[in-house]
């Protein structure tokens, strides 16, 4: 919600697209869902921001290299997710909130297997409630921006 009070227009953009999909008489349904695209590009842009889990604790099974660096079995090693998600080397403009970026089909998925956008890990350590998170997520945000004018208080110049 703060990303997208923070961007009016990106907020407008997802508002105006529940409102073409479910329209203005009824609740956001289950089966909406899946035809909020715009809606779903903000909510990715979001978890790039704002990974679930900003820091992953793993432990080598097994001698290993990374980008040259010797890593020797049985090393705890921290993975930071929340630096992936905004690294220039994989995200253009990685710190403006920009949910088109995830508009294109081969935009990463965050379902862990593109390693650029892992916000609920991957693999055998993903997160096990990624699904029924996503779901709780994506139906309690869907309410609130359809049902309500949001926008940031206005700051009094006097103060």
């Amino acid at each position: 919600m703060a990303e997208l009070l923070h961007s009016p227009e990106e907020l407008k953009r997802v508002q105006d697209e529940l409102a073409d999909v479910v329209g203005l008489d009824r609740r956001v349904e289950e089966s909406d869902l899946d035809k909020l695209t715009y809606f779903h590009c903000a909510l990715k842009e979001t978890l790039s921001f704002h990974p679930p889990i900003p820091l992953f604790l793993h432990e080598t099974a097994e001698d290993a290299a990374v980008s040259g660096q010797f890593i020797p079995s049985m090393t705890r090693v921290i993975v930071n997710v929340y630096a992936i998600g905004q690294d220039p080397n994989y995200w253009k403009d990685p710190n403006t909130f920009r949910p088109s970026r995830f508009l294109d089909e081969s935009s990463p998925n965050f379902k862990g297997s593109d390693f650029e956008f892992i916000p609920f890990g991957s693999g055998r350590w993903s997160c096990p409630a990624m699904q029924l998170g996503l779901y709780a997520l994506n139906l309690a945000l869907a309410h609130l921006l359809h049902s309500f004018t949001w926008e940031l208080p206005q700051r009094d110049a006097t103060k």
